[in-house]
């Protein structure tokens, strides 16, 4: 059996670092998540989370849970290939930052597994796992088979 992988989003390690998402007691959607995927994480999502960190304590629970996963990164080649998704972005409120995942997602050609998979359409070919996913299904399978396509 092929390993599943999967890029993580900042909401998902957010409510994991804070643990204010546990709908049915299972424990954050992140441990789901990594109990049955290779999860990765972008430089972009570390970036978010130590900008929310205030203390040193949170600084230590967001490099601890970095150090749980692999980190996605740029380099001049795929700055190029990700340089449209930015263009895309502009004028649909998706962010800039939200552009960068996304176009580190779909160079890694992995999905992105998110609370907010709205925040994602219109900026390219990529796909979104929506977080209920990982609680409604058993496998990774059926989760990346019940995922969002945007184009």
């Amino acid at each position: 059996m092929m390993q599943r992988k999967v890029v993580v989003g900042s909401d998902i390690l957010l409510d994991h670092l804070t643990q204010q998402y546990d709908p049915a007691g299972k424990g954050s959607t992140l441990r789901r998540a990594m109990s049955l995927f290779f999860c990765y994480t972008t430089v972009f999502n570390a970036i978010e989370l130590f900008a929310l960190a205030q203390t040193e304590e949170e600084v230590e629970a967001v490099e601890n849970v970095m150090h749980a996963m692999k980190i996605l990164g740029l380099n001049g080649k795929s700055a190029k290939n990700v340089g449209p998704y930015i263009a895309r972005a502009r004028g649909r409120n998706s962010g800039d930052m939200n552009a960068l995942i996304a176009g580190l997602c779909v160079e890694s050609r992995l999905p992105i597994l998110t609370h907010q998979p709205k925040k994602f359409k219109g900026l390219g070919p990529l796909t979104v796992i929506p977080a209920e996913n990982v609680e409604k299904y058993g496998s990774a399978e059926e989760i990346v088979q019940h995922a969002i396509q945007f184009v």
